[in-house]
């Protein structure tokens, strides 16, 4: 049977731990006393127990007086016959709510530890039941938002109907359909205001993690400057037409994530600032607002993704209640079995009757949801509704388990005779005829640095998991699609098996004398395969996360026209460390696209000068994708630590550039210029890598060098990963010292270090999520905030 402190942990809601009874500590003070207790146990004797007799006269005697004299404001339970009695005081202000303290009104047989444990279980109660309350004042307020929002869209909604009955002229409808109608605003907007109040004083709450957030996508509403509040005003009146209605303005406010809409909204902030405001201005009188079906589909996507995620805060609300109901029942049932008196009956309707217990709106916001999503977003199928409502995660299949040790050891069996045979024949030695190395070689070194990374993503998987870290949440995943562990190993095992043994029949058909001309084009199609496979448009082999990563990429490429979230950034990040890769995929392009591979000519790629360029460009791309995107964060946000994140890229490309001319001329100058610049960039990018991007290095932390939260209970490891860290930083020596391995070629050096790159990414990799994790629940942020649609001001 599973203990219920591990239930407990396994169950509660990662980024609220925080806010959780503290079941452990209890547990504690429970076992001090027990422990007290024996002691106390083994030594009595007549005269003891004769004194603890007069003790316990003199202490009922006092407590009594206390009870007849207690302060005003205080107002006992009903249980005035028991061991202990619980006072509610009223609250001192609305936000904390009442207050509960405990006086023990019978001797224990350590009353010292009787005190503090009873002292800790108040403020537990205390905590819950505040953590509740502020919690479900803010989903109310955002469940009321809701509501006004739909009323909006329905009445819009209609509108367009209406338009469509009535039939458009065929000016009107040459494109998309558009409407001209009349809202009514009688609403208030105090709730929008009390919300939006709500939400900046909860960006004003201090961190458990002093650092700031550098690159977390859930930060966009933080830190602003007033000059980019004017330019996201004049932004966001882009998406839609303002209306004009008893002192309140209406407009339609779609976020700017696509090009075509930052396209525009940069050409609108242009044009506003060129051309007279006066002509800009809409008439005294009009009272029509102009909106078009697409508009009207983001506004109902918008607002759908927001009810879903406000099901997900209450379903959470929700077990927060019951498990600390729970844990409270547990722990009050071990006081009673230790100390042999019957508190669990009075203390439990105390917390019974608090407010975290007792209030039943989560319950009815709940089902308000449920009944507006089944009416409006599922066409009264609840089944449907359900279905999107309450996400569950994929089941994990026996047969992937069966299938990844199953390819791991065809893998391991074909690695060892490829291996083999590399080795009689000195394929990888030094030697004259390079054709091998210069051709077929950078397929498979590009391959395995790709399921490297792959593999340690899976591990990566694996520990965040372990330690309760909600990477899903932090990636935007959906619970339904997102891979886990035995997805990747298995993607892994099956591919490098793939692989290897297509490497191991092509070089056996070298060793069988057929030439290079016959088997050249083998390689060549492992790859072409591979690629077909990521873009197969069926729904076989991972279809949405094989989507998903190309639609990631596409974000990267053009990241200073599309919106920077967690996820592609962090895939920016990973590109950072493929360089080598990129550089072997371009070179095995050119080598097969241009025909090449029929004459084994691999020294055109190198002689033709618009692909030398565009091999150096390659060198520079990640970097430059990555600060487009700091500059894009810099733009939507303000917060000038992406400026100075960008700054640390463009030190890497001037390190890249460096090295670059340094292959070239070779001289004394150059390399100079090399150990500078690259130390330079180093020191940055290992400042950037402990301080912003895992958080440590606080000087004031209770961890000597480190944070005050951590989610490994051994501190060596993060010291340790923090001077592996160092070193593989400094990788850039072997440019400078040329350094090889013995009767090996120099491209297997250089695929050594490409992977140790590759493992650095993967240990850094979880420190920067277990900071993130870390500031979300420092925060207690455990759903995103759905930006709403319909924005309501009051007229200036």
């Amino acid at each position: 049977m599973v203990k219920f402190s591990k239930q407990f942990e396994g169950q509660l809601v990662p980024e609220w731990k925080e806010a959780f009874v503290d079941y452990w500590q209890l547990k504690k003070d429970i076992k001090k006393i027990h422990l007290l207790d024996n002691t106390n146990n083994k030594g009595n004797n007549t005269s003891s127990t004769k004194k603890q007799k007069h003790l316990s006269f003199a202490s009922t005697f006092i407590s009594s007086l206390g009870k007849k004299f207690s302060s005003f404001g205080q107002h006992p339970h009903r249980e005035h016959h028991g061991a202990i009695q619980v006072h509610k005081k009223l609250a001192s202000s609305a936000s904390k709510g009442d207050m509960y303290e405990t006086e023990l009104l019978e001797q224990f047989a350590d009353t010292d530890a009787t005190k503090e444990f009873f002292e800790c279980l108040d403020m537990q109660l205390n905590k819950v039941n505040q953590f509740y309350k502020a919690k479900e004042r803010e989903f109310l307020d955002r469940g009321e938002s809701l509501k006004k929002q739909m009323e909006i869209l329905i009445e819009l909604k209609t509108a367009l109907k209406k338009k469509r009955g009535k039939g458009a002229s065929s000016q009107d409808s040459k494109e998309d359909e558009s409407i001209s109608c009349t809202i009514s605003c009688e609403e208030s907007i105090k709730d929008r205001t009390e919300q939006e109040q709500l939400e900046d004083n909860s960006t004003d709450e201090p961190e458990t993690n002093e650092v700031p957030f550098a690159d977390s996508p859930r930060s966009d509403e933080m830190g602003k400057s007033m000059r980019m509040k004017r330019v996201d005003s004049k932004l966001s009146t882009l998406s839609g037409g303002v209306y004009n209605c008893q002192g309140k303005n209406l407009r339609i406010k779609i976020p700017l994530t696509t090009p075509s809409r930052t396209i525009s909204a940069v050409s609108y902030l242009i044009w506003d600032d060129l051309v007279n405001q006066s002509s800009k201005k809409i008439p005294e009188g009009s009272n029509r607002l102009h909106i078009n079906k697409t508009k009207l589909h983001h506004a109902e996507k918008m607002i759908r993704g927001a009810l879903i995620e406000l099901y997900k805060g209450l379903g959470y609300l929700k077990t927060y209640r019951n498990l600390n109901m729970l844990a409270f029942i547990k722990i009050l049932k071990k006081f009673d079995k230790v100390t042999g008196k019957q508190v669990l009956p009075i203390y439990l309707k105390v917390v019974e009757s608090s407010y975290f217990n007792s209030s039943d709106k989560v319950m009815n916001l709940a089902d308000e949801v449920e009944e507006l999503f089944i009416k409006h977003f599922a066409g009264e199928n609840r089944r449907k509704a359900l279905k999107y409502l309450n996400i569950h995660q994929r089941k994990e299949s026996h047969g992937v388990t069966f299938f990844i040790g199953l390819f791991t050891g065809c893998f391991i069996a074909l690695l060892a005779g490829y291996v083999i045979m590399a080795h009689i024949t000195g394929m990888y030695r030094p030697r004259p005829d390079t054709v091998y190395m210069e051709t077929v070689y950078p397929v498979l070194s590009m391959f395995s640095l790709l399921f490297l990374h792959l593999f340690l993503y899976g591990c990566n998987i694996f520990m965040w998991k372990k330690a309760r870290i909600n990477y899903s949440f932090i990636f935007e995943l959906a619970p339904t699609k997102e891979l886990k562990h035995r997805d990747v190993f298995m993607i892994c095992t099956t591919s490098m098996t793939a692989v290897v043994g297509v490497m191991f029949v092509h070089l056996s058909l070298i060793t069988k004398g057929y030439s290079y001309s016959q088997v050249q084009a083998i390689p060549g199609l492992l790859l072409l395969i591979f690629s077909l496979l990521l873009v197969c448009p069926f729904n076989i082999f991972y279809r949405s996360s094989r989507y998903c990563f190309l639609r990631v990429i596409r974000n990267i490429i053009l990241s200073p026209l599309y919106k920077v979230f967690m996820l592609d950034f962090f895939m920016a990040d990973q590109l950072c460390s493929q360089v080598p890769l990129l550089r072997n995929l371009e070179f095995v392009a050119c080598y097969y696209i241009t025909g090449s591979f029929k004459t084994q000519d691999y020294g055109y790629c190198m002689r033709a000068k618009h692909y030398r360029d565009l091999a150096y460009a390659v060198s520079f791309l990640p970097y430059y994708w990555r600060a487009m995107q700091c500059a894009r964060r810099w733009f939507d946000e303000g917060q000038t630590s992406h400026l100075i994140n960008l700054g640390k890229y463009v030190s890497a490309m001037l390190a890249a550039g460096a090295k670059v001319v340094y292959e070239k001329e070779r001289s004394v100058g150059w390399l100079c210029l090399v150990v500078v610049v690259s130390s330079g960039a180093t020191v940055y990018q290992l400042y950037w890598d402990f301080v912003k991007d895992w958080g440590l290095l606080q000087m004031n932390s209770k961890n000597p060098w480190l944070r005050n939260e951590l989610m490994l209970r051994r501190k060596c490891i993060y010291y340790f990963s923090m001077g592996l860290n160092l070193v593989l930083r400094l990788a850039w020596f072997q440019t400078v010292l040329h350094s090889n391995f013995e009767h090996v070629d120099y491209r297997v050096t250089g695929l050594f270090l490409a992977a140790l790159e590759v493992i650095r990414r993967g240990i850094w990799n979880f420190y920067r999520l277990e900071n993130e994790h870390l500031n979300n629940a420092g925060k207690f942020r455990a759903v995103k905030t759905v930006p709403l649609p319909f924005e309501i001001d009051e007229e200036d």
